[in-house]
């Protein structure tokens, strides 16, 4: 079996700079990746990259075996990633939930009333299908994430993106995202300044610095109480 996301000796250039710099790196099937990092590291631009939303500048992005350049190789891949942005307004663009969660199954073929259902199926795994009819602008910030969230699970992805999971959430809503995140079995990346979250969700983490991936460890440090960190490895 190929693994999902294969990048090697990418590099992503912005105004003349490089915002990656010959990035390798491998999220095998079933893996839990974390990628932390300052603001501004480029994050961001590095899940975008694998998505096809930014082109690399150089190196190969490989997408399931298939080395990806073109909108056409990346679009036939894309049904299987799942990318969780880091604003939901940016993700959210139908009137209501259940159209916005709707949207992807209809896209890929299903008939409404079949795709209704599973976006149904997907809000009630995520313990919110009371908000099917609501009208997606006026949710909160912690519903609009598991909506989002939800609209991933629809597509029944092999891989989740995720871009500050965490961002807006209250501790109800924040605690139903991280109940359905322990429970997909997919290969997930995740992008994220909750060291908490990072630690009970992440099996491997990588420091995202000058442009380039290192490794990283998870652990925690004994203070009064405990805190979760994430540290760059001894070379």
């Amino acid at each position: 079996m190929n693994d999902p996301i294969v990048l090697d000796g990418v590099t992503v250039a912005r105004d003349g700079k490089a915002v990656l710099h010959d990035v390798s790196m491998t999220l095998a099937a079933g893996e839990r990746l974390a990628i932390v990092g300052p603001n501004g590291a480029g994050k961001t631009t590095l899940l975008r990259t694998i998505i096809g939303l930014e082109r690399a500048d150089a190196g190969t992005v490989r997408l399931f075996g298939e080395g990806c350049e073109s909108e056409k190789q990346f679009r036939t891949h894309r049904p299987r990633i799942g990318f969780l942005f880091q604003d939901s307004d940016d993700q959210l663009f139908c009137p209501t939930v259940i159209e916005d969660v709707s949207f992807g199954p209809l896209n890929i073929g299903h008939e409404a009333k079949d795709a209704a259902e599973i976006a149904q199926g997907a809000l009630d795994r995520l313990g919110i299908g009371h908000l099917a009819d609501r009208i997606s602008h006026k949710l909160s910030g912690g519903e609009k994430r598991l909506v989002c969230l939800a609209g991933l699970f629809a597509m029944k992805p092999d891989v989740l993106l995720l871009d500050e999971p965490t961002n807006g959430i209250d501790a109800a809503n924040g605690q139903r995202l991280r109940d359905a995140l322990n429970g997909y079995t997919g290969a997930m990346m995740l992008v994220s300044h909750d060291s908490a979250f990072v630690a009970e969700l992440a099996s491997r983490a990588l420091i995202l610095e000058d442009g380039q991936l290192k490794p990283a460890s998870i652990h925690s440090h004994a203070h009064t109480h405990v805190h979760p960190h994430v540290h760059a490895e001894d070379d």
